[in-house]
């Protein structure tokens, strides 16, 4: 009769942490790839160590992680060539055939497109000290320990921060208010209407593109509308979706192949944002529903 092998306590913590780690990562670096690297690395870390002079593993784990992501930001702000591949937040695709249920207003609020857009506008300095404080409440003079920074200069940069997070946060419109927009969005596109695509798309819209390659972005109405005119007979059969909380549409080919999963940001009526999947490989990996 084999005996089962004893838990390793180490391993044990260290696995009871793995999820809010992972959090943590996440929202710090928008990828679950690289959210994934960072917790593997913290682990790494961790076996080299004597863990018997750790008083708080959690507070060590987290200050590592925070660690290994602010390298990773100021890597991708020195070498933003290099800073694109899988950077865009992985999709939660669901039909729209009702309200949205209760988990995915949970998820949008918490791993959604629209804060991970604006936390890359921040300095990674600030992304930092914004996501471990106002997300995780890791206090002030934990994160300055990681910046090099005193506590008060870090609750600065937090504060500066949650003003630019905050400036972003304009109400959104309902959710009949959003569908219009985009159905809107999609019938002008179909005929082909450039003046009726200007009327919904904000002056400043973002268009981020996922393809094969690389993440392209489009920014301005007439760029957009220009290529949404030109895509709009591509794709023969779609449907409407709610994509991490976000309207949305799945398109697919006529045997069923999927083509595209796009997520619109709709303020005051216009869309601000689109983010579109087109590369065949990230919609294979893709739980999307089937076309009929």
């Amino acid at each position: 009769m084999s005996e089962t092998s004893p838990v390793n306590p180490m391993t044990e913590a260290f696995e009871a942490q793995r999820d809010r780690l992972h959090a943590v990562a996440y929202r710090m670096l928008g990828s679950h790839a690289d959210a994934e690297d960072a917790v593997q690395e913290a682990w790494l870390r961790l076996s080299r160590q004597n863990s018997a002079a750790i008083d708080n593993l959690a507070g060590w784990l987290t200050t590592v992680v925070g660690r290994i992501s602010l390298d990773v930001l100021r890597s991708r702000q020195a070498h933003p060539e290099a800073s694109y591949d899988d950077r865009l937040p992985e999709f939660v695709v669901t039909l729209d055939d009702g309200p949205i249920p209760d988990e995915e207003v949970a998820l949008a609020d918490t791993v959604g497109l629209a804060l991970l857009v604006v936390l890359e506008s921040l300095r990674p300095s600030e992304r930092l000290a914004f996501v471990l404080h106002d997300l995780f409440a890791v206090p002030f003079d934990e994160i300055g320990k990681i910046l090099g920074k005193s506590g008060d200069a870090t609750k600065m940069l937090a504060s500066r921060a949650r003003r630019k997070v905050r400036a972003t946060e304009r109400p959104t419109d309902g959710r009949q208010e959003q569908r219009v927009a985009v159905q809107a969005f999609l019938a002008a596109a179909r005929d082909g209407d450039f003046e009726g695509l200007l009327r919904v798309l904000d002056p400043d819209v973002r268009l981020t593109v996922d393809t094969p390659t690389d993440v392209v972005v489009i920014l301005g109405a007439t760029q957009v509308a220009a290529g949404a005119r030109l895509a709009a007979g591509a794709a023969p059969r779609g449907r409407a979706a709610v994509v991490n909380g976000l309207p949305g549409v799945i398109s697919w080919d006529e045997d069923g192949t999927p083509l595209s999963v796009l997520a619109f940001t709709v303020l005051d009526g216009r869309i601000t944002g689109i983010t579109a999947v087109v590369d065949p490989a990230k919609l294979t990996l893709m739980d999307l529903p089937d076309p009929a």
